[in-house]
């Protein structure tokens, strides 16, 4: 007998009870329920793999595969490109990888490995890849079993501390791209960052406090609350600064810290933004940093030097152009040591950047080999904090 008009299909079955499922199951349930998923949808084997906190490797979300390199592997490129790849295996099996993105932000991979991969494999591979990235994300945040995963040392309080304030790594839509990287991922001591969206606005910031320790991490985090608080309540620059500024005094009146609060319009590209006696952005076009494009007078920083000097906070403005990337850094990028000593400095940053930046890469991806290529200089040995947030506008 057939079935009755308007009746859920076996495939439309199958998955309203993966997602019932998934909205329970522990975090290392999930790759069992995907693979259960798959085998009733005749995909073969499926494998999960979540990007490790530098962004260097892929680790199996399961226990059995190997570690693969995002450099180096051809589920590397799926993760670096965000498109589909396909490998060819023993026998002639075909692994096909696809990139785990929740939104923009890109967590991981999946690989699908079968004898055949047509379009209809294909696209049952994707919808799996979306579920996925949203359970992923969804649960990371009520679960140490992630973190573990992607982690490879242990790591130090002030960084625990301020990770857990942080927002994802990247976020946007399909006007702007704001995309972040923190180093050392595991010695964190006073940089932060942090960026949402609006229906029409992109709010960015980035801190640095003094020092290297406990009270630093204490000290941004308050400046992180305090911004935060007041961006929510609807507050705009320079009452924002102010707000930040009043918090910082209250409850950390010896402290103090840089950093820059960002105001990006999504439909005409204006660019506003307070500089708190940090190093000024720097203004990326056509694959060139303009010079001095973004440098403005300098004003103190948020803490006890602004109190003293009675600090009236200006509002700086640019004019971007699609296509603009904006970029902005803490002190200790340009103040690492080269292998001979010298300080790296702004022109070394600058070449840095043009290199990672030619190749057309998506900002993610271009921060990525961006800090990479900073570290690998350094022997992944910094003295510092050395934080890179990337703004692109993409109307």
């Amino acid at each position: 007998m057939s079935s009755q008009p308007g009746a859920p299909g076996p495939g439309e079955q199958l998955l309203e009870q993966l997602l019932a499922d998934v909205h329970t199951a522990a975090a290392l349930e999930l790759p069992a329920l995907v693979q259960e998923f798959a085998e009733a949808m005749a995909l073969g084997r499926i494998d999960v793999y979540l990007v490790d906190i530098q962004q260097r490797t892929l680790v199996p979300l399961a226990d059995g595969p190997s570690t693969l390199c995002v450099d180096t592997s051809v589920a590397g490129s799926a993760y670096r490109a965000h498109e589909l790849r396909v490998e060819e295996g023993p026998h002639g099996r075909l692994t096909a990888w696809l990139p785990l993105i929740d939104g923009v932000e890109r967590l991981g991979v999946i690989g699908t490995t079968a004898p055949v991969l047509d379009g209809t494999a294909l696209r049952r591979c994707r919808m799996l890849a979306s579920i996925l990235a949203m359970a992923i994300t969804s649960k990371r945040a009520s679960s140490d079993s992630f973190a573990r995963r992607t982690r490879s040392e242990v790591m130090q309080l002030p960084a625990e501390m301020l990770r857990a304030f942080l927002p994802p790594r990247t976020v946007g839509n399909s006007h702007v791209v704001s995309t972040a990287v923190l180093e050392p991922a595991y010695e964190l001591g006073g940089d932060a960052f942090d960026h949402s969206l609006t229906a029409s606005t992109l709010h960015v910031a980035i801190l640095d406090a003094m020092g290297h320790n406990l009270a630093s991490g204490l000290t941004t985090a308050v400046a992180l609350a305090g911004c935060r608080n007041a961006r929510r309540a609807g507050i705009e620059l320079p009452s924002l600064v102010e707000k930040i500024q009043e918090a910082m005094a209250q409850w950390l009146p010896e402290q103090f810290c840089t950093g820059i609060l960002v105001q990006l319009d999504l439909s005409s590209g204006l660019l506003r933004w307070c500089n708190c006696g940090h190093p000024p952005p720097l203004l990326i076009r056509d694959h060139r940093v303009l010079d001095r494009a973004l440098e403005r007078p300098p004003q103190p920083p948020i803490g006890t030097p602004a109190s003293l000097a009675a600090v009236e906070w200006r509002v700086h403005e640019e004019q971007l152009r699609p296509g603009d990337r904006v970029l902005m850094y803490t002190d200790g990028v340009t103040e690492l040591r080269t292998r001979d000593g010298d300080e790296f400095g702004l022109d070394r940053f600058v070449d840095s950047i043009i290199r990672a930046t030619a190749a057309g890469e998506p900002a993610p991806e271009a921060l990525r080999q961006l800090i990479h290529s900073i570290l690998d200089r350094q022997e992944n040995q910094l003295r510092d904090d050395a934080t890179l947030l990337l703004l692109e506008w993409r109307p």
